[in-house]
Formats: C-alpha cells, sequence, structure tokens
C-alpha cells in the first residue's frame, strides 16, 4: 500500500479541472430551478438493509459492488451505490408524503461502487439526479425525460439517442417472467454463468446482459411491451405522445430493463457514440413500489441519474468559458516592515468583494513581479519605498503599464473604479 497514491478507481479533481465541475453543477442546479425540483443531500452512508431491500439483493450493484463495512456499534453500514433509495428514506423519514404533492427534488454528490476501473468510470464516481413522488402520470415522465435531455442539449452534446421501454407492473411482469424462463429454458446452457443464476432468481434480468453469448439467445425472445396490462399499456402510449409533442426524438428498445429492480413502467436510458462500449450516458425510470417496499404508503415515483464523469468525457470544450479563480490583485511589497500594513491592505480589499494575494515567499521585487505574470492579475500594487511615506501606493496596470499614485485611504474606492471601467469595456 502507498502513502502517496490514490486508492485504485478514484481521482483528485485538481485546480483547472475543478472549474468544469462547477460548471457542471451550476448548469445542472439552474435547469432544476426552472422546472421546480428543489435540492435534496443524504448522507453519504445508510444502513445496507435500505440497498438490500430498495435495490434488491440479487443486483450487481447490491451482491459484487457494495462498499459495506460494520461501525464500532457494530451496526452494518454501506456507503451509497446510487441514491434513489436513499431519497426515498429521507423522503418517509422527514414526512415530505405529507406535504402537498408531487415532490420534486435533486442531488448532486458522490456515490461508491467496487466496479472495474475505465473511462470515465471510478470506484467513487458522481451523479446529477432529480426523483419526484406522488404522481403516476405519464406527463411527469416526459418531464423528467425531458430535463435530462435539456440538461445534455443546453451543455452542447449531440448525437445522442433517446431509448425508452416499458417494463409494466407486478399484474403484468409475474405471466412474462413465465414466459421468459419458458423462452430461456432452451438455451439455459448458452447462457453466461451469472444470467443462470438469474434465470432462477429474476429472468428480466437476463435482457440487461450484455454479454454476447447471451445476447444471441435474444432473437425471439417475447417482447415485455407485447405482454403490457392495459393500464402499462395506455401508460407507455400516453408517454410517446408526450414526449412526440415536446419533439423529444425517441427509439423503443424492447430489450431495455436497466439493472435495478425496483424499476416499473417508464425505463429510460440517453446512449453516447462517443462512449464505447459502455454508451450509457445516464438514465432512469418509474419506481412506483419502491416507497412501499421502504416501509410507506403506495406511492408513485420517477427520477433519472447522469454520471458526471462520463458527461465531462464527451463535452468538447470549443468556445466554452469556465468560470475561473479571477485574482484581480497582487500586491508587490519592499521591505519587511510593511507586511502588517499589507495584511491590512489585502483585508480591505478583501472585504470590499475584490479579490487579491501578495508573496508569502520572501521574494525580491523582481521575483514578485515574475509571480504577479505568472497568475495573470489586473493589477499590481506596489507598498514601500518614497512613497509610503506620503501614505501612498504605486497602482499598476498590467495589461498598459500605465501607473498611478494614490493615497492609502482612497486605495479601496480608486481599485473598484478602475476594475468597473475594465468590466464596462
Amino acid at each position: 500500500m502507498s502513502t502517496k497514491k490514490a486508492p485504485r478507481g478514484t481521482r483528485d479533481i485538481l485546480p483547472g479541472e475543478v472549474e468544469k465541475w462547477r460548471y457542471l453543477e451550476s448548469h445542472a442546479r439552474k435547469l432544476c430551478r426552472m422546472y421546480n425540483y428543489a435540492e435534496i443531500r443524504t448522507p453519504i452512508f445508510e444502513y445496507t438493509e435500505l440497498f438490500q431491500h430498495g435495490v434488491g439483493e440479487d443486483t450487481d450493484i447490491v451482491s459484487k459492488e457494495m462498499y459495506t463495512f460494520q461501525d464500532k456499534g457494530g451496526r452494518q453500514l454501506t456507503l451509497r451505490p446510487e441514491n434513489t433509495a436513499a431519497v426515498v428514506r429521507a423522503y418517509l423519514e422527514n414526512r415530505l408524503d405529507a406535504l402537498p404533492q408531487p415532490i420534486k427534488l435533486y442531488y448532486i454528490g458522490p456515490m461508491f461502487r467496487y466496479d472495474r476501473p475505465g473511462a470515465g468510470r471510478y470506484r467513487q464516481f458522481h451523479q446529477f439526479g432529480v426523483e419526484a413522488f406522488g404522481s403516476k402520470e405519464p406527463s411527469l415522465d416526459a418531464e423528467i425525460i425531458h430535463l435530462a435531455y435539456e440538461f445534455y442539449q443546453r451543455l452542447g452534446i449531440s448525437g445522442l439517442e433517446l431509448e425508452i421501454n416499458s417494463i409494466g407492473c407486478s399484474t403484468c411482469r409475474s405471466p412474462y417472467r413465465a414466459k421468459l424462463k419458458d423462452y430461456f429454458k432452451t438455451y439455459l446452457n448458452n447462457l453466461c454463468i451469472d444470467c443462470q443464476k438469474r434465470f432462477e432468481q429474476n429472468p428480466l434480468r437476463i435482457l440487461d446482459c450484455k454479454d454476447e453469448k447471451c445476447r444471441r439467445t435474444f432473437t425471439d425472445v417475447p417482447a415485455l411491451k407485447d405482454n403490457l396490462c392495459q393500464e402499462c399499456d395506455t401508460h407507455f402510449t400516453l408517454l410517446q405522445q408526450e414526449l412526440t409533442a415536446l419533439d423529444l426524438p425517441f427509439i423503443i428498445n424492447s430489450f431495455m430493463v436497466r439493472g435495478l429492480d425496483y424499476y416499473t413502467k417508464t425505463v429510460f436510458e440517453f446512449i453516447s457514440p462517443h462512449l464505447g462500449a459502455q454508451n450509457s450516458l445516464g438514465g432512469g425510470g418509474r419506481y412506483d413500489d419502491l416507497v412501499e417496499i421502504c416501509g410507506g404508503q403506495p406511492t408513485p415515483g420517477i427520477g433519472f441519474a447522469i454520471g458526471l464523469e462520463r458527461v465531462l468525457l464527451t463535452l468538447e470544450e470549443g468556445d466554452r468559458e469556465y468560470e475561473r479563480n479571477n485574482l484581480k490583485i497582487y500586491l508587490a511589497q519592499i521591505g519587511k516592515e510593511n507586511l502588517p500594513l499589507a495584511g491590512e491592505i489585502l483585508r480591505d480589499l478583501r472585504n470590499a468583494g475584490i479579490s487579491c494575494d501578495r508573496d508569502y515567499l520572501g521574494r525580491s521585487l523582481k521575483a514578485q513581479l515574475r509571480q504577479a505574470n505568472r497568475l495573470s492579475v489586473f493589477l499590481t500594487l506596489f507598498l514601500g519605498g518614497e512613497e509610503l511615506k506620503e501614505n501612498k501606493v504605486t497602482l499598476k496596470i498590467m495589461s498598459s503599464g500605465e501607473q498611478e499614485l494614490v493615497p492609502l485611504d482612497l486605495l479601496v474606492e480608486k481599485v473598484k473604479e478602475i476594475l468597473k471601467g475594465e468590466v464596462q469595456k
């Protein structure tokens, strides 16, 4: 084990990259405000049983990928591998179910899964997601899908395909599972080991397998969309009409079931041509049974999650402007006797909302000027020399080289005036 290396599947987000993350996050927050979704922040770890019951014990996430540990009180806890179950827990614990519905929430934060690291795939990764509770209307499905679509569109990500499907409800899935088992029993020896287990536990999840050997058996598999009950069929038809009205193109993928057991009716994914075999950029669906599974009253819900690392992979730089640490002023001081006064000046400038910095290494004046150039500051203040005896400092505009003597008691106002003039140009 090395103390000088981050654990496998994790990474540091350094200055220069952080600005891109802030851009994505502020973009997501602004969009959610437009759609009337409020931010929620849940703990990074939860009781393990929340994910076992909510996500499903035979899912890959729960059976293979969770970071689970026992705390000093002997409690089984898990770093959240996804956030829907946690938001459902918060919805119930904090009695959001007693408020006027629907409740519309969003989150941005880290998740944790023990998975094979790859391009844009980490063991600590970050998701932007939304969850909405209390409405079973397909119009809410359409809004959720449209919100995700707008997130990508406004970032300028092109070439995405929206795939949708309906995986029905408990009424139509039970007979469909029987049909699947009847179909796949002929191919059982051709399925991978995981799918042979799924055949007994949840044959619907065989359709989620990416193994080519398994997928070759799908040729004549019965499609769930052709076996929906009347309610689910009507819901899916209305969803398609809503998406068409929003000018949002889609493809029906009859094999899409997604990897979590809590989904019902609508499921969807956004597929990117830029991500290779693991081409899903984000997705979600309905989970009308999940609130009840977690101990609440029957409550419909729908949401999505988008992996931000994956988004960053597809985000082309172009002429995109990121908000950077835009340092305005560097204070170059002459003589150690001026250090206390330098601190006072920086305090007053910062109190006025002006970003500034100074030398903390005892550099020569020449070296301080080089540092000011490296930091690309707009102004440099020179503190010391004969000017200071008159309670004045020299102010230099770096781009033009223009200099001016400014009384100390007028410095903040003069700097604000110059910076305001620069913004208005």
